[in-house]
């Protein structure tokens, strides 16, 4: 691992020229520290790192040196690998790798293709924190720790034992063969066995997780894809409430945010769209439409709507006029 680093920091320097150490720490995801006792290895490994004191000062390499350091470790080629299949660079903790391939691959190109390069990266822009509307992306948020032990115990074919908190339930602990990773709308999911019944874990509720060395029982090849589409299949059928309604367009996101599924979607000629959803229950259907106002229309079923009217008079019986202060209806 340190190894790694020192040819991360150097490729850091080169690519970058001047750095503080507050810099090269916040990049490695390391102490200041930590980058000072690196920066004295190289040194001292014969690496000629200046330093340039004073409030503008930093680190910087001797100009015109240059690495023969190309080759990529095991994470960092599956990191390149896995962002090209979408928002790789967040994906199963792997953000930090990808970001020490790409300095790698960097480094490789020639000096006219890197200038190139980096003016390029800086007019493409993947995934902001915020949507046009200003609303922040919320992302669920899984602990380092669990994150690589869960994917270690996926590539290695190991049981995993993991503290898990569902839904209105107390934590426990469980033992299962991990089969995959799947990451979905900033959602990630395990999808494993357990005494050879499928099951489906969300990363962000496991408290700790621990890989074993007992070879996890599983087959040896593997269709994530089609594995997913049955599981997806399958939780739109359990329990789930189907309901058919229309929303303005420009309101289609948040509906989708609030639905567990889309089974079904057909625009209509008015800037309407109409789709076939589900939710949890009827409460949660009653609620997540509500939040639409009148951008939204419930077409069935026939409760829903009904709970979605009681609401609305209930609502309009709260806010009626109240009579002018000092009178008193008096019965006709």
């Amino acid at each position: 691992m340190r190894a790694d680093r020192l040819v991360s920091l150097v490729l850091l320097l080169r690519q970058r020229g001047r750095m503080t150490a507050d810099e090269l720490a916040n990049e490695l995801e390391v102490s200041a520290r930590t980058v000072l006792r690196d920066i004295e290895a190289l040194s001292t490994a014969g690496v000629p790192v200046f330093v340039d004191r004073g409030r503008h000062g930093g680190f910087s390499l001797l100009p015109g040196f240059r690495t023969q350091l190309t080759g990529l470790n095991h994470h960092e080629a599956l990191a390149l690998l896995t962002a090209g299949t979408g928002s790789g660079e967040k994906a199963f903790g792997l953000g930090s790798a990808l970001a020490s391939a790409m300095r790698k691959v960097v480094d490789a190109l020639p000096e006219g293709h890197r200038a190139t390069l980096d003016d390029a990266t800086k007019r493409l822009l993947v995934e902001p924190d915020t949507d046009l509307l200003s609303r922040r992306l919320v992302t669920e948020q899984v602990a380092r720790e669990v994150m690589d032990e869960v994917r270690h115990a996926v590539l290695a074919g190991h049981k995993l034992r993991f503290h898990y908190a569902a839904p209105d339930k107390t934590p426990r602990w469980r033992t299962v063969d991990p089969i995959g990773l799947v990451t979905i709308r900033d959602r990630t999911y395990l999808l494993a066995t357990k005494s050879g019944e499928d099951r489906t874990y969300r990363l962000s509720r496991m408290l700790a997780a621990e890989e074993l060395s007992e070879p996890a029982e599983r087959p040896a090849q593997v269709d994530l894809n089609r594995i997913w589409a049955e599981r997806s299949a399958r939780f739109l059928s359990d329990g789930h409430i189907p309901v058919l309604v229309r929303v303005k367009s420009a309101r289609r996101e948040e509906l989708l945010n609030a639905a567990r599924a889309v089974c079904a979607e057909e625009s209509e000629p008015d800037g309407w769209i109409r789709l076939e959803v589900t939710f949890e229950d009827l409460r949660h259907a009653e609620w997540a439409i509500w939040q639409l106002d009148t951008a939204a229309e419930a077409l069935n079923p026939d409760e829903l709507r009904v709970a979605l009217r009681e609401r609305a008079e209930a609502v309009a019986e709260r806010y009626k006029p109240k009579p002018p202060a000092g009178t008193t209806d008096i019965p006709g």
